[in-house]
């Protein structure tokens, strides 16, 4: 895939042992614009982590680190970010989202975005 993406990672983390944090820096380190809402606000090396539902503009990814529960509240925000993918990392799995977001024709993927960033498939 040619190109950087503009990604956020919702259900970004402050604590670098969490995935969501290593997916920020890695997308950071290989040049996508990243922006993150997670559940405390803060920063990730030069990433802000915002919360609450900003006003984000030309999203094209949003990777998925929130578990399915705490999904629910955010998923017409983040629909109305209308975003050209959505990745569900695992443990993020949500089939009702999943399911609203294609329906709207977005790209939906069950996948890691720290493999896929590995692997060049991102």
């Amino acid at each position: 895939m040619e190109g950087k993406k503009k990604t956020l990672v919702f259900g970004g983390s402050l604590k670098p042992e969490r995935y969501s944090h290593k997916a920020i820096r890695r997308l950071n380190n290989t040049g996508h614009p990243v922006v993150s809402i997670g559940g405390r606000s803060g920063w990730v090396e030069d990433v802000v982590v915002l919360r609450g539902h900003p006003e984000l503009k030309e999203i094209h990814t949003i990777t998925m680190y929130m578990g399915e529960q705490r999904q629910e509240e955010h998923e017409e925000y983040l629909l109305s970010l209308s975003p050209d993918r959505i990745i569900f990392n695992p443990g993020a799995e949500n089939h009702r989202l999943f399911a609203k977001a294609k329906s709207a024709g977005i790209e939906v993927m069950e996948a890691c975005t720290l493999v896929l960033l590995s692997t060049g498939e991102f």
